[in-house]
Formats: structure tokens, C-alpha cells, sequence
């Protein structure tokens, strides 16, 4: 008899590149997609297995609770990366980061509880708040200090996904991953905002000075950390997942510049700094590494240079993301 996994978030950025893993290497999974298809969300990423007998879609809010029970019926593994996740929308408009990241999380705590399903909700390094440079990386039992309403809604849900551990028993762990890179990112973020600005050989954003830190993982190193701490992590727990890349948001700009050297004659162009910027994030992962086996495969340059590559190849994806 087949498995059944159910991932929410699916045609995201960091939840296509689980998809696409999953869909491949388990076959004897069934394999159910719920995604809303808000603005990030776009089901292209997922085109390569979209045939696949073993892959099912499901146009979903993760707040319906009637429908979200009904897919999650019978799961094996329920796996929530369905989130609203850029900071300086969550600035703007904060009202729908609380609404779907914490109650469509508490939907998806129901169905695991109720089906006795294994949870995995992936979380976030922003929840630990700034670090100052002399700062250790945060450990996953460290004060939560949210600045912007986005961390603040995802450093809520974690809480309550521990709650239910403890309240009710569900077989929840909480992730809390760096900042991702990679194909398929959208076009807001700061490396593909790099990326396609020096293709089409405008000024590049920095915010700021740009000494901003931030450590940065490969995506499907990330995915790979998710799948482990899936089948093979305790309910209960937190697990940082990072890249040991920290690096600083100017530097990130100028490594770009000097990959798109004879394509580009952008130059670095600072803007006013966004309220509540955080000075720098790193986690600690010392505990997914010993504890579960895990480390990142993929070294930086290799990363950059690969996503890079995509994004010079695959413009028919990305440009029509810039006018919506």
C-alpha cells in the first residue's frame, strides 16, 4: 500500500524544489500538492513532474478547513511550506501574513493531529531576530526576537506548533532554514533581483550600506536537510538548517557583477534602508549534523554560478514575473 505525503506550498520556490524530489525519488508515495497560487506561487516550477502518475494538485487555501482535512485525510507526512514570506510586503500589509501563516498553520496542526500524520513546518532563522557581528550563530533554543511582522507571524506559528506537541501529542519539528538561493526564485529577492536588473543593465538595489550579513544555502541543499528531518527527526524538536555562507548583501552584489561581467554595465545604486532591517542572521546547525547525518553539498560559488546559469537560460520564466 502507497504513502501518502502532502506538501503545502508546493509551486513556491523552496517548496517546488521539495516537490520535484519527492515526486521523483518516492514512488511508492502519493504525492498531494495544495497551493493557493498567490503571486509567488507558480505551477511552471513543478512542469518537469507535473505527469508524473504518483503527483497530484490541489488549488487550495491552507485556511479552508474542510478542504485541507479532506486532502489530508490518511497522510503519512504533512510538510507546510505555504507561507506569506517577503518582508517589505509583510511591511505594508501585514494583515495576511498573520492570517495565513498562523491560522493556515493551525489548520494544518488539525489534520495532523487528527490523522496522527508526521509534520514538518518549515520556519525560518528570522524568528531568532538581528545579531551583532561579535554574536555566536543562534541556537535553536535561543530567544525569539521577530523585527518585521512576516517574522513575527512565523515565529508565532512555530510556538504553536510546539503547543499542539505538547497539548495534544501531534508529531510536529519545526525548521529553521538561512536564506535560500536558487532556480525558480522569484523575482523579488535579493539574488534574482541582482540577477535579472544586471541583465537588463539597471542600477542594482542595496539597501542601506549594504554591509547587511546574511548566510546562504543552496535550495535543494535545503530540501535534502527537510526530507531527513522528515523520516528521521524527533516530534518536538527545532532544527537549524544553514549554509555556512555568511556573507554580506554587497558582497553578494559584487560577485554577481564580476559572474555577468560581459553582460552587464549595471552599477550598484544604495537605497534608503528598510525599517527594522536586521544586521545579520546565522544559525547554528550543529544539531541536524550530528543528530540526523546532515550538511550542505553545495559551496557557494558553485550555487551562484549554477543559478546564474538558470537565469540566463530560462528568461521566459522570470520576465513575465516582473509586470505581475
Amino acid at each position: 500500500m502507497s504513502k501518502k505525503l502532502v506538501i503545502t506550498g508546493g509551486c513556491g520556490f523552496i517548496g517546488s524544489s521539495f516537490t520535484r524530489k519527492m515526486v521523483r525519488e518516492l514512488s511508492n508515495f502519493e504525492i498531494h500538492n495544495i497551493d493557493f497560487l498567490t503571486y509567488s506561487g507558480n505551477k511552471e516550477n513543478l512542469k518537469a513532474i507535473e505527469d508524473y502518475k504518483n503527483y497530484f494538485f490541489h488549488h487550495l487555501d491552507i485556511r479552508d478547513v474542510d478542504k485541507v482535512l479532506e486532502v489530508c485525510s490518511g497522510a503519512d507526512y504533512i510538510v507546510n511550506f505555504a507561507a506569506e514570506t517577503h518582508v517589505d510586503r509583510s511591511i505594508s500589509g501585514p494583515e495576511i501574513f498573520i492570517s495565513t501563516n498562523v491560522l493556515g498553520t493551525t489548520v494544518l496542526l488539525e489534520a495532523a493531529t487528527r490523522f496522527n500524520s508526521r509534520m514538518v513546518h518549515i520556519s525560518t532563522d528570522e524568528v531568532y531576530g538581528s545579531l551583532e557581528e561579535s554574536d555566536s550563530p543562534s541556537n535553536e533554543f535561543d530567544m525569539l526576537k521577530p523585527s518585521s511582522p512576516y517574522s513575527s507571524s512565523k515565529a508565532s506559528s512555530d510556538l504553536i506548533c510546539l503547543s499542539y506537541f505538547k497539548t495534544y501529542g501531534t508529531k510536529v519539528s519545526v525548521t529553521r532554514c538561512t536564506n535560500n538561493y536558487g532556480p525558480y526564485q522569484y523575482p523579488e529577492k535579493l539574488i534574482p533581483v541582482l540577477i535579472h536588473k544586471s541583465l537588463q543593465n539597471s542600477p542594482l538595489p542595496i539597501y542601506g550600506n549594504g554591509r547587511n550579513i546574511r548566510d546562504w544555502i543552496f535550495v535543494d541543499d535545503h530540501s535534502e536537510a527537510i526530507e531527513n528531518v522528515m523520516f528521521n527527526g524527533r516530534p518536538g524538536e527545532i532544527y537549524n538548517i544553514g549554509g555556512s555562507n555568511q556573507k554580506r548583501n554587497l558582497e553578494i552584489c559584487q560577485i554577481i557583477l564580476d559572474e555577468l561581467a560581459d553582460k552587464t554595465n549595471s552599477k550598484i545604486e544604495f537605497v534608503s534602508d528598510r525599517p527594522g532591517h536586521d544586521w545579520r542572521y546565522a544559525v547554528n546547525d550543529s544539531k541536524i549534523k550530528n543528530e540526523l547525518g546532515w550538511k550542505p553539498k553545495t559551496d557557494f560559488n558553485t550555487g551562484i554560478r549554477t543559478t546564474i546559469s538558470w537565469y540566463l537560460e530560462n528568461r521566459d520564466w522570470w520576465e513575465p514575473l516582473l509586470n505581475k
